[in-house]
């Protein structure tokens, strides 16, 4: 529905000529109108109003993290989703704990990276691109490793659209008298993660993601007792946790200036959320959209990055076509001129591109999704999109290990 300026102004899905692309991305992505919207009002960032807004959002993402999150606290974090990874590896990880990065992407290789800013051991598990850490051999470092205190795995590797085996590797590290640390940056209400069912010490999220908000903040769920043991191990005077937490918890504030209207937004996007079914919903509603666009994408001729078995409903990759007609940056460019923001590819090994499931539309945009790429490919003079055969070859030999 829109007013007699072609705005949106129902949660009914927009189409792309009003003006606006879709960000086909996991994070930043298209939100409702009524989330922008809400970003109208000025809050002051003490104020009673901005503190209950503040309250009421940790209360509402703690019903949406499920069953047995009365065990936890929620704590936004400023910043970006890599703030919020830091903050819980510095202040959930002592100076003397070794962390397991299970690592199969670029955000694997990020949380490693941050290991090593924090001057803290950590091992490891690099397991490429096309495939995900298993419980297995989770087990077996685990054994061969005491020192290890914490196994830190990625929930949706959006580099390459990887949904790894949360439950086993869970299952793992709690046989091990470990610590499990979750990055479910664009997964966390799309797809089911409650503590009762893989049970967590800390998970981070973002406000960008599958709540469909927008960025300036991150959130940590902390199992309260390790909250409360946590004092003192930050790295970081703006990063630390439990000082954050502390704050909230006696005065309702946030420690430094918060992002008074991205919390504002964020809380009508749960609204919205909570409307449409939660967690559940929103799952069915990205599957359907993954499912729609990977069928019309392969009838394109292109091919998906990984085996069927482990693509995510969060973010999909496919190989770049080998017709030497085919330039990512041309077709990216037609892309959003016909209203669809695609992603490049973050891969190091071969040539690929990315396209978002999630955000604010649904499976009949995703058949425009795929009737724009088919007409990019005309305008191109592409004749095949199929990508090198040595590549599938590739993929084929690593999924059947």
């Amino acid at each position: 529905m829109t007013d007699q300026n072609s705005t949106v102004i129902s949660n009914a899905f927009p189409a792309p000529e009003l003006g606006e692309p879709f960000l086909l991305t996991p994070g930043p992505l298209s939100t409702a109108f009524e989330v922008k919207k809400a970003m109208l009002k000025d809050w002051g960032s003490w104020d009673v109003d901005f503190r209950a807004l503040t309250a009421d959002m940790r209360k509402r993402l703690l019903r949406v993290l499920g069953a047995g999150a009365h065990d936890y606290e929620c704590i936004p974090v400023q910043g970006s989703g890599t703030f919020g990874v830091e903050a819980m590896l510095g202040s959930v990880v002592p100076q003397e704990g070794k962390v397991l990065v299970l690592s199969n992407g670029a955000y694997g290789q990020r949380a490693a990276e941050t290991m090593r800013y924090l001057k803290r051991a950590y091992y490891l598990l690099d397991k490429g691109d096309y495939l995900p850490p298993r419980g297995d051999e989770v087990a077996t470092i685990l054994l061969n490793d005491p020192a290890i205190t914490h196994v830190l795995a990625i929930h949706c590797e959006t580099s390459s659209g990887i949904l790894n085996p949360l439950n086993e590797i869970s299952k793992a590290t709690r046989a091990a008298g470990r610590r499990l640390l979750i990055d479910s940056m664009s997964a966390f209400g799309g797809v089911d993660i409650s503590p009762d069912k893989i049970p967590f010490d800390a998970m981070v999220s973002s406000a960008n993601k599958c709540i469909e908000g927008v960025p300036g903040f991150g959130f940590v769920f902390i199992r309260r007792q390790v909250l409360e043991s946590s004092k003192g191990n930050s790295h970081s005077l703006s990063l630390d946790l439990y000082a954050q937490w502390a704050t909230m918890e006696k005065s309702g504030q946030w420690r430094f200036t918060p992002p008074t209207h991205v919390v504002a937004a964020f809380l009508e996007a749960l609204r919205l959320f909570e409307e449409e079914g939660g967690v559940l919903a929103r799952n069915t509603r990205y599957t359907r959209n993954r499912d729609v666009l990977v069928s019309g994408m392969r009838q394109l001729g292109f091919e998906t990055l990984l085996d069927h078995a482990w693509l995510s409903p969060i973010i999909v990759s496919f190989f770049c076509p080998q017709d030497p007609a085919f330039h990512f940056d041309r077709f990216y460019y037609l892309m959003k001129a016909s209203g669809y923001i695609i992603y490049p590819g973050k891969l190091t090994v071969v040539d690929s591109f990315r396209i978002g499931c999630i955000g604010h539309m649904d499976d009949h945009i995703m058949q425009d999704v795929v009737k724009a790429a088919a007409d990019a490919l005309k305008e191109m003079g592409v004749r095949d999109a199929a990508p090198p055969a040595n590549v599938i070859e590739e993929r084929n030999r690593l999924s059947s290990m």
